[in-house]
């Protein structure tokens, strides 16, 4: 084993990778009334709905492998994000147009717990996933990890 491989050798690293999208939704639960949604979600239950540029951060946690040097190769963890992200939800309609949220609010909290689940089925391990920040707004950010 040479100098490289000892000083990597079961070191744990965090690596993270950023995609934004943008995508429009209305939050609204069917199941209050009308007058109880605009209460609870105010202008955010606009029913044409409101969009936002989102930004999506991916955060995995592994050893470092003594060969490549990576916990993963960040080309192939961004097909995966495009597959698991950017495919289903970048220029939609979250509410009608991704089949996950017909019988879901599409808060910022579910979309991260989409993301998660749809990352978890895409990653080779599915271990390495750590955790899932959704930036709402610069000011409103969601930190999700599986639990």
């Amino acid at each position: 084993m040479n100098n490289v491989e000892m000083q990597s050798k079961g070191r744990v690293v965090y690596v993270s990778k950023t995609e934004s999208f943008s995508a429009c939704h209305r939050l609204h639960c069917p199941s209050l009334s009308d007058e109880e949604n605009l209460a609870i979600f105010g202008k955010c239950n606009n029913p044409n709905g409101h969009g936002h540029n989102y930004k999506a951060e991916v955060i995995l946690k592994g050893k470092v492998d003594p060969i490549t040097g990576m916990v993963i190769n960040l080309t192939d963890l961004k097909q995966y994000m495009k597959t698991a992200i950017m495919d289903p939800l970048d220029h939609k309609n979250i509410d009608k147009d991704v089949p996950y949220f017909k019988g879901v609010v599409s808060t910022s909290e579910n979309i991260a717990i989409f993301i998660w689940d749809q990352m978890k089925i895409q990653l080779p391990d599915p271990e390495l996933l750590y955790e899932v920040k959704l930036h709402e707004t610069d000011k409103n950010i969601v930190h999700y990890r599986g639990e």
